[in-house]
Parts: C-alpha cells; sequence; structure tokens
C-alpha cells in the first residue's frame, strides 16, 4: 500500500476539538506520515461565499515564515467542503499558562516569553508583515517554554509603513488608542502597544486595560492610567475622527 501524502485529508487522523471560532473549527490530530501530533484549523467553506479573505490571509503568510517564535504551518489541505491548515501541535497558550499561575507570572519568565515576542515580531515586522491581532490568546507556549505566535486571520503584509488599513482590528483590551480613536494609518506599533499590555499582564496576573463595555470605556481606562490626551502632548490627536475633546 501507498503511505499518506501531504495535502490529503486522510493523512491526518482527527482527535479531539480544542476549539471554534466564527469561520473555522480547531481539532488535535495526528499525523499518519511522521505520527507527529498536529493542530488542523477547519474552515469552512460556503459555497456562494468560497474560500473565506481571512483564511487565504493566513495560509498565504504563514507560507512564507519560517521561525521558531512563529507557529509552523505544515501541510494545507483544500477539499470541496473545507479549508484545513495543519499546524504544529502546541499544547497551550498564554491566556491558558496564566490562568494557572494566578498573581502574575516569575520574572524569569516574563522575561522569558517577552524576549521571544519581540524576536518573533521583529522577524514578521522586516518582512512588513504585522499580525494585528496579538493578545494572549493568540501566543502559543510549548512545554519546553517555548512562545510561538500563531493566528494570523488579521495578519496583513504592509508594503509602506504608513497604509490605510481598516481599524476593526485588535481586542478592544490590546488595541492602541490610535485605532480606537478611528485612525487607519498605522505601523508596526499597533503591535507595540499589544506587547506592553501583554508585558503589564504577565507581570501583574489582570489585564492592563480590561474595557467592560466599548471603545469609549475602553479609551477612558487608558486615560485614566496615562492621561486625557491633548495637542501638546499628542500632537494631531485632535484630528483623529472619533476624539471628543472635554470626553
Amino acid at each position: 500500500p501507498t503511505s499518506p501524502k501531504f495535502g490529503k485529508a486522510d493523512s491526518y487522523e482527527k482527535l479531539e476539538k480544542l476549539g471554534e471560532g466564527s469561520y473555522a473549527t480547531v481539532y488535535k490530530g495526528k499525523s499518519k506520515v511522521n505520527g507527529k501530533l498536529v493542530a488542523l484549523k477547519v474552515i469552512r467553506l460556503q459555497e456562494e461565499e468560497g474560500t473565506p479573505f481571512t483564511a487565504i490571509r493566513e495560509a498565504s503568510l504563514l507560507k512564507g515564515l519560517k521561525h521558531a517564535n512563529i507557529v509552523l504551518l505544515h501541510d494545507i489541505i483544500h477539499t470541496k467542503e473545507t479549508l484545513t491548515l495543519v499546524f504544529e501541535y502546541v499544547h497551550t497558550d498564554l491566556c491558558q499558562y496564566m490562568d494557572k499561575h494566578p498573581g502574575g507570572l516569575h520574572p524569569e519568565n516574563v522575561k522569558l516569553f517577552l524576549f521571544q515576542l519581540l524576536r518573533g515580531l521583529s522577524y514578521i515586522h522586516q518582512r512588513y508583515i504585522l499580525h494585528r491581532d496579538l493578545k494572549p490568546q493568540n501566543l502559543l507556549i510549548s512545554d519546553t517554554g517555548e512562545l510561538k505566535l500563531a493566528d494570523f486571520g488579521l495578519a496583513r503584509a504592509k508594503s509602506v509603513p504608513s497604509h490605510t488599513y481598516s481599524n476593526e482590528v485588535v481586542t478592544l483590551w490590546y488595541r492602541p488608542p490610535d485605532v480606537l480613536l478611528g485612525s487607519t494609518e498605522y505601523s508596526t506599533c499597533l503591535d507595540m502597544w499589544g506587547v506592553g499590555c501583554i508585558f503589564v499582564e504577565m507581570i501583574q496576573g489582570v489585564a492592563a486595560f480590561p474595557g467592560m463595555k466599548d471603545i469609549q470605556d475602553q479609551l477612558e481606562r487608558i486615560f485614566l492610567v496615562l492621561g486625557t490626551p491633548n495637542e501638546d502632548t499628542w500632537p494631531g490627536v485632535y484630528s483623529l475622527p472619533h476624539f471628543k475633546p472635554g470626553r
């Protein structure tokens, strides 16, 4: 009998469901080619809509990335009903890790994770790619303490540093104030704000700016800590679409 091949659905065995998102379900799986554990991100294809754009974006960006701190895309399987991205299996994420170690992580671990996060980001930023959705759930942690950037569904290749992108990116807690205020001109600093929020969260064990309601509430939490900006402290802030002076 011929051995299973890459790119074929029967090359992988589904084990258990790990999670479900708006357009994809993630399973723990096993490769029949080499016996290794994998994560299978199964994207449902609606005939009238075709392949979700976020899936194509994630697959095309990740295919070209090879780095210790970026989750590895092993294989892509395309059938009529589904598109499956086959990733290396990493057993936990930073969110789950922090839940298991409440009250803040050990300073050595904070340093280790932050260094790896910055190293992974440096790698993609040098290739003109923004992640745009940094949060603890998207940072995978291996059992040897290796951190890997994952979930590149919102990631964007940027040909010029200040291109116009949609501001509907990044979970609110990790979204920078200029994006919350409606700016669509942003660069690598978008990801760096997220790094700062995650750094604080690793140290203190709770999110830096855990907004409860909406964008306005999120901004108020940031301004409460950092002060309300004005044209002196932040030149150009008054011209941002959603800025309301005096609030």
